[in-house]
């Protein structure tokens, strides 16, 4: 990923984080867990951000992991066209190796950016786009 000057984050926080609140909501994911996909150690930082997205200031390591987010979501109403399924993906138990009988939010939740990118690249593969 390009790495943005900090005007570039600035204009993208707000949108990039309402999109990003919105798609865990759909994926029943709570606070914590919303913190720790963000790769955030502070808490009011997240508050914060939550209060008021387009006050955040987005680092490129955060960028990174959100367009991840954003590409799985993407995959996932393109490969499961009903929203509902779609979003249920996240919470299911998969037999994949990858996810080893988990739920693939188990491994999104590891904190690494790694699995966020290979769960996106999983994904990508099984829609043919790898």
């Amino acid at each position: 990923m390009k790495t943005l000057t900090s005007e570039r984050r600035k204009e993208y926080a707000g949108p990039a984080l309402r999109t990003f609140f919105n798609i865990c909501r759909d994926w029943k994911v709570n606070n914590h867990q919303m913190q720790i996909l963000l790769g955030l150690s502070s808490e009011s930082t997240f508050y914060n951000w939550k209060k008021i997205p387009e006050e955040a200031k987005l680092s490129n390591d955060t960028l990174e992991r959100l367009s991840y987010i954003f590409g799985i979501y993407k995959a996932l109403q393109i490969l499961l066209p009903n929203p509902t399924i779609a979003d249920d993906w996240v919470n299911c138990p998969n037999q994949n190796p990858l996810f080893n009988r988990q739920k693939p939010i188990e491994r999104m939740l590891s904190g690494q950016v790694a699995d966020l990118y290979l769960v996106r690249r999983y994904l990508d593969s099984e829609r043919g786009g790898w």
